[in-house]
């Protein structure tokens, strides 16, 4: 008779239990014999029926187990004796043991509070085939991000062009061979430096506003002046795109900088081509307003040869008038066309826009036809910009003579400059963002252009005119002379009605600072010598003449020289001699500015000033300060001769 107290019937219930579940258990006593165990042991492990019994001891199956050879070949008896002392000590153990099938085990094993042990059993092959497999993609991954990085690199580093990544900080996470190398690093220690660290704080000082704009989410674009190691000068060019997220998150910053060097040198050429074809252009009306100056200034000194006896005062005065008058336009003219033609290289500077206006519209009004009525309003005076100022000068002429050109029989060209505050769809069909602008406009009542026209007039190479008669270039320096200056241009234009061009010009009020006069309008200065000596180096005799008697009308004493070398010889002569004015170009081997450094090396106490008539003496025009010495443009206007003078022979 079956035993069914209440005991027997609760293990049976646990063994029922026990069976379902789908890992292995046993339980062994403090003597090692089977407690406890469940049938997914006996499928797991496939152990003999007969040893599914309580009171069964631990090593009858651990010698199935090495007979079977799950333990390894080699000594049984050995590895039976182990495993039982083994288990003896009743410690918590953790092994995964391979069968020979393949079948992967994870046993685990717990010591019980009053001796023996309880031990789980899972079968973790497939687990394991899957980490296997895992494990075996991302090594294949890796190796081929690996290799991916290594093409990169390999790309990156052959570019002719600095490429780096920029992380927030800013901190540098990338750069090819050429970016680390052209700021003194590697590409292993430029990883993590900062920013400022890499470039330099004074560099960084300069870009670093590029820089935040463009961790804010705008790509931006800037240039920068650096000197090589071997002296050269340089000018890179780059470009900060931002790394966004979906939701508008900046993740970092690429960056792109190319030499420009040799592009901007070609764009300095290019301007200056363009300027040329401009004084081309201006040349037949400047040479009608010469012609007016000469005739007046030949009439007037016909009539005074030809006078007899004393001349009245008052009609000499009105024959000198405008003879004086005619030398100061001419003098005006020639000056403000030699600044436009020699130009300079790009360099922007805070001008004010009224000035440049007016010495455009000097330029101007000689050089088209009187069917054209020119009207300009210069705007307000305190109006400025940072620009190059020689470029605004260029291009409103290039447009002012497109308009000629669009004005066959005569019509009206207007100049005008205001300031205008951009904002909403005004600023963003211009690109521009919201502010204050200088607006210089140059509006025609001539022929026009249509639509298509219009979309293509500041394309480079476009042109309407027939070939050979315009390079298609002119508009598309204007533009490219706008947009780098940080504004933005416009045109409207209705076929039979005319065409407007409007430039925007990042604006700046220079109506509070105070404007200089110039001082050397006055044609009758007062004297400001006391008898000093002065040594005149001038090679033309009636040039010498004229300045001489000028010298003589502010005060001083003159002493003439015809050559360097007569001067040298009079200076290293004669100790009462306080001061020389030398003209620089002259024959011979040596000219006014070697002589001036060699006379003043040997007398340090003479006072030195130059003179020229040449717009390009073999020093560029933004060197003139460079010299040491002041120099003065022919003609020489009295008061500007008599104020350089005194300051020199006051100091």
């Amino acid at each position: 008779m079956e035993d069914t107290s209440p005991e027997q019937s609760q293990i049976d219930l646990l063994q029922a239990a026990l069976d379902h579940v789908n890992q292995g258990f046993s339980v062994f006593d403090k003597d090692l014999h089977l407690v406890a165990w469940n049938r997914g042991l006996w499928e797991m492990l496939d152990f003999p029926q007969h040893l599914a019994r309580r009171g069964t001891h631990l090593e009858a199956f651990l010698r199935v187990n090495a007979e079977r050879g799950e333990y390894g070949p080699g000594d049984i008896e050995g590895k039976i004796s182990r495993r039982v002392e083994r288990a003896r000590l009743f410690e918590p153990h953790y092994f995964e043991r391979i069968r020979p099938n393949g079948q992967i085990i994870a046993v685990s094993g717990t010591p019980l509070p009053q001796g023996g042990f309880v031990t789980t059993y899972s079968d973790v092959t497939e687990d394991r085939q899957r980490q296997l497999k895992l494990e075996k993609t991302v090594e294949e991954r890796t190796r081929a991000l690996r290799q991916s990085e290594d093409w990169l690199r390999l790309v990156t580093d052959n570019i002719p062009a600095l490429i780096a990544y920029m992380a927030p900080g800013p901190v540098f996470r990338f750069a090819n061979r050429r970016y680390a190398e052209w700021f003194g690093q590697s590409v292993a220690s430029i990883v993590n430096k900062p920013a400022p660290e890499v470039v330099g704080e004074q560099l960084f000082a300069e870009i670093g506003p590029h820089v935040s704009r463009a961790f804010e989410g705008n790509a931006v674009s800037y240039e920068y002046d650096r000197v090589r190691p071997d002296g050269t000068a340089i000018c890179m060019r780059s470009t900060l795109i931002p790394d966004m997220t979906q939701d508008g998150r900046t993740l970092g910053v690429f960056v792109l900088s190319l030499d420009a060097t040799e592009q901007k040198r070609s764009e300095a050429a290019l301007m200056q081509s363009q300027r040329m074809d401009a004084v081309g252009k201006l040349t037949g009306g400047l040479a009608h307003d010469f012609n007016n100056l000469l005739t007046i200034l030949m009439g007037n000194l016909l009539s005074l040869s030809r006078a007899t006896g004393d001349i009245p005062q008052e009609e000499l005065k009105a024959r000198i008038a405008p003879m004086l008058q005619a030398t100061q336009r001419g003098s005006d003219l020639t000056q403000h066309l030699l600044a436009f033609s020699r130009g300079k290289l790009i360099d922007p500077q805070t001008v004010r826009l009224k000035g440049l206006i007016q010495n455009a519209e000097t330029l101007l009004r000689g050089s088209l036809p009187p069917t054209i009525r020119l009207s300009v309003d210069p705007g307000p005076s305190g109006l400025a910009a940072r620009i190059d100022p020689t470029q605004l000068e260029t291009a409103l002429i290039n447009l002012a003579f497109n308009a000629r050109d669009a004005l066959p029989d005569g019509g009206d060209l207007e100049i005008r400059l205001e300031l205008c505050e951009l904002a909403g769809r005004a600023a963003d069909d211009l690109g521009l963002s919201t502010g204050a602008y200088a607006r210089l406009s140059v509006s025609d009542t001539g022929t026009g252009m249509d639509e298509a026209t219009r979309l293509r007039v500041f394309e480079p190479f476009f042109t309407t005119k027939t070939f050979g008669t315009g390079s298609g270039l002119g508009l598309s320096m204007v533009y490219g002379f706008v947009t780098q200056s940080g504004g933005a241009a416009s045109v409207a234009s209705t076929p039979g009605q005319g065409t407007r061009f409007d430039l925007y010009l990042p604006a700046i009020d220079l109506s509070g600072a105070v404007e200089l006069q110039d001082p050397s309008g006055s044609m009758d200065p007062e004297p400001h010598g006391s008898g000093e000596l002065v040594l005149l180096v001038e090679d033309n005799a009636d040039v010498a003449t004229v300045l001489a008697e000028q010298l003589r009308d502010i005060g001083y004493t003159v002493l003439m020289a015809e050559s360097a070398e007569d001067a040298k010889d009079l200076a290293g002569s004669l100790p009462d001699i306080r001061c020389m004015l030398s003209d620089i170009v002259m024959p011979g081997q040596i000219n006014g500015l070697t002589l001036a450094r060699s006379v003043k090396a040997s007398r340090p106490d003479i006072a030195i000033a130059l003179m020229t008539g040449y717009a390009d003496w073999g020093m560029p025009p933004e060197d003139d300060e460079s010299v040491g010495f002041p120099v003065l443009s022919k003609p020489i206007r009295p008061q500007a001769l008599a104020q350089t003078l005194r300051h020199l022979l006051s100091a």
